[in-house]
């Protein structure tokens, strides 16, 4: 322990951050370059962990894996004093004009908290072992936005139903123009119009149910209904599931979709609280949780120095 972070450790925190991805590391990094004391309480799981490489974030001309991403963040935060835990939050009350956290090591109090929670990705029909073998082979994809440009002109499979999956279907469209529509597990029951937009398209659409059975050489095979397909690429368009559990229990308001509601700084609906990355709004994009990481911590300490000055 530096001498910075043992001063840190004798005193209160000031901010618990719930979520260790890219919202909630910028956000620590600012806070203890405020001279705040923060700890990050980080399950492991943050979605960017599943990046092989992106080529979105600026200042990596070369791409950069999600891992390494993550990895130098975790150096910097802890290079000004940031304690980051390896656990999951269970439990987060108020206790006053304090917070509490809980977790596997034990519980903390804090001033403030940051949910940096993120979603979980619904999955299709896949074996885990395969699943992540897929996304080491750079076969299985959840983000058109960010790597579509690599599998340009590659031959696509989306799987996924009703207006969620033909739209990604639509925009992989603009990628290539070999381009499948695969229901997960029924038929996909379009009416007239979507099917006109699918034909326009040049979008093949096969009915379900399916099941992501192997990798064979370079390709991804998946068992339809018409057999068993290979495909360069596969993209699930299944939508995903918002961990906002934690602001549901301390009262904090959400979308009708789950996603934690917030003000222009990133202040929920409960004094103290604040949300960033895509617990917020999904938008998979790196350098916009990070972005809103910042704007949050910027509010926290502000807010903070309202109640009692920051003094050195």
């Amino acid at each position: 322990m530096t001498g910075r972070e043992a001063h840190r450790a004798d005193r209160t925190l000031d901010c618990l951050i719930i979520g260790g991805g890219p919202a909630g590391l910028t956000a620590a990094i600012y806070l203890a370059r405020f001279h705040l004391a923060v700890k990050v309480v980080d399950a492991g799981d943050s979605r960017a962990s599943m990046i092989v490489r992106t080529h979105n974030h600026a200042g990596f001309p070369g791409g950069i894996s999600g891992d390494a991403l993550l990895g130098r963040m975790r150096a910097q935060a802890r290079s000004f004093g940031v304690s980051i835990e390896t656990g999951r939050v269970t439990r987060l009350e108020t206790s006053g004009d304090m917070f509490e956290g809980e977790w596997g090591e034990g519980t903390v109090p804090a001033r403030s908290v940051l949910l940096a929670t993120g979603v979980h990705n619904r999955r299709p029909s896949i074996d885990e072992s395969l699943h992540q073998a897929a996304l080491k082979a750079g076969l299985l994809h959840y983000c058109p936005v960010c790597d579509g440009f690599e599998v340009t002109d590659r031959n696509i499979a989306v799987i996924g139903a009703g207006e969620h999956g033909m739209d990604e279907a639509v925009f992989l469209r603009s990628f290539s123009p070999k381009v499948t529509l695969i229901a997960p597990d029924a038929p996909h029951g379009f009416g007239a119009e979507a099917l006109a937009k699918l034909s326009a398209c040049e979008i093949a659409a096969i009915d379900g149910p399916c099941h992501v059975a192997r990798i064979d050489g370079e390709e991804i095979v998946i068992d339809t209904v018409r057999g068993p397909l290979g495909f360069d690429a596969l993209y699930p368009a299944l939508g995903s599931d918002v961990n906002s559990d934690l602001a549901l229990s301390i009262g904090a308001d959400v979308s009708d979709a789950g996603c934690i509601l917030v003000d222009a700084h990133q202040r929920t609906s409960v004094p103290g609280v604040y949300a960033a990355g895509d617990v917020v709004i999904g938008l998979d994009q790196i350098s916009h949780a990070m972005g809103k990481g910042g704007v949050a911590a910027t509010a926290i300490r502000n807010d903070l120095a309202k109640a009692a000055p920051l003094l050195r």
